[in-house]
């Protein structure tokens, strides 16, 4: 008989007591959470804690990336010694002065990190206790963009937050009369790849071409390119290219047509080219009897149309055709 039983035999109350208390012992360490699995709730919740504020806070930490910079004009709270409050400018070497703490270099760095600089100083010189400092920007001269070239006010304008081309263009007043058809976008970061945006008559017909701009870069807005056509027609001009390409039939058409007394097989294009100037002749009459193809106009080219029975020639034609096409008035084509 085994020793159990014989016990069992002996007590049976101190048996029955036994196995009670060990059954109870058993369903306890089956409820009671294992010790090695407390821990994972308590770690996994800090992290999902942090997680949720990041999400929170981005469109905060998209502004705090406007970093201070020279010539940027800020102006400096300290909570509760308002003698301490100063507007100051950085300077060319990223510094600003402030009172009792002297230079302090503030260029590179975002609004709280330059209030952390500052605090800091203030505490380690002895001449605050844990103080806080409060810096507003009053013109963020180091944040625009230099926008030049065929618009109306050629500036500095300030991008700040989501900027696009079209908003700092609104900015500078719009296009001119003289814009051509393509912007020149150069951002600080790649100074030496710009890039050539090409612009609709319609914005809505290419949106793509209002790209984003960023502090520090430069917005140049092309002059159109320009072809003259003088001589015997109705209104002697220059035409601005605003389309990529202007043959010469539509810049006769431009200029009113020739007149009654041109002489159509005598038609040249002045061009200047790597060498000089240059001159060809042009079948103007075959071409507007649909005999001849018609051919492209490069820009500054001068089609000059002569008059019946006039006789211009070699140097003669170049100069007079130089001479009208200087004083041919600039046109805008619709």
């Amino acid at each position: 008989m085994s020793l159990a039983a014989r016990f069992a035999r002996r007590h049976p109350s101190s048996f029955t007591f036994g196995v009670f208390l060990l059954a109870a012992m058993t369903a306890f360490s089956q409820d009671k959470p294992a010790p090695q699995t407390e821990p994972a709730p308590t770690q996994s919740a800090p992290s999902t804690d942090k997680a949720a504020p990041s999400s929170m806070d981005a469109p905060a930490s998209e502004d705090t990336t406007l970093k201070l910079g020279a010539g940027d004009l800020i102006e400096l709270n300290v909570y509760n010694v308002p003698e301490l409050t100063t507007k100051t400018r950085v300077g060319n070497n990223g510094d600003v002065y402030l009172p009792l703490v002297d230079y302090v270099h503030s260029a590179g760095l975002t609004l709280e990190e330059a209030q952390a600089v500052i605090e800091k100083r203030y505490a380690d010189g002895g001449f605050l206790k844990d103080p806080h400092i409060t810096i507003f920007v009053d013109e963020y001269a180091s944040q625009g963009a230099s926008v030049l070239g065929e618009v109306t006010k050629p500036g500095i304008y300030p991008v700040i937050g989501d900027q696009k081309l079209l908003d700092l263009i609104s900015a500078a007043g719009g296009f001119t009369d003289k814009s051509g058809s393509s912007v020149t976008v150069t951002h600080r970061s790649q100074p030496d790849r710009p890039v050539t945006v090409p612009l609709a008559r319609n914005v809505s017909d290419n949106p793509e071409s209002n790209v984003p701009v960023y502090p520090g870069d430069t917005v140049i807005v092309r002059k159109a390119d320009i072809v003259y056509v003088v001589g015997d027609v109705g209104k002697p001009s220059g035409f601005l290219m605003n389309t990529e390409s202007l043959t010469v039939l539509q810049a006769v058409a431009l200029a009113g047509g020739t007149n009654r007394t041109a002489k159509l097989g005598g038609a040249r294009i002045l061009r200047k080219g790597p060498n000089g100037m240059t001159e060809s002749d042009v079948h103007l009459k075959d071409m507007l009897e649909a005999k001849a193809p018609d051919i492209p106009m490069q820009p500054n080219d001068i089609l000059f149309v002569p008059v019946s029975g006039a006789k211009i020639f070699g140097a003669h034609f170049a100069q007079f055709a130089t001479q009208a096409a200087a004083a041919a008035a600039i046109v805008a084509l619709p």
